[in-house]
């Protein structure tokens, strides 16, 4: 594994195609700052049957010209899966509840609700 990057990330999100999936992609793009141009940190979000993996990399130019690219794994993985989406922030007791994961509904195994 390389050195964790300090420069804030371009973010790629892959698979949030429902309205409730791009509710959950722009709640995770405010999460980080504007990236600067020359940033090569790259955090990627990629929605699988309703987890969420997460990836950080870094990109290079590769040798076989300027169209290629190399892709450089580094610093944490780990896998989200959404409990609860509230309208409002965190300070509010009575915000109004968006979405709510539900895993006993005999029709949960089923559905997607993020991405198709």
């Amino acid at each position: 594994m390389g050195k964790m990057s300090e420069k804030y990330p371009h973010l790629i999100f892959e698979r949030f195609t429902t309205q409730m999936g791009k509710r959950v992609m722009d709640i995770l793009k405010h999460i980080f700052p504007v990236p600067k141009l020359d940033s090569k940190r790259i955090v990627t979000f990629s929605n699988e049957s309703d987890f969420i993996s997460f990836r950080n990399h870094v990109y290079d130019k590769g040798e076989g010209g300027p169209k290629s690219i190399e892709l450089k794994e580094i610093g944490p993985r780990f896998e989200l899966r959404l409990y609860q989406v509230k309208l409002g922030t965190l300070e509010q007791d009575e915000a109004e509840v968006e979405w709510v994961l539900r895993p006993y509904m005999n029709t949960a195994k089923k559905r997607q609700f993020f991405g198709e």
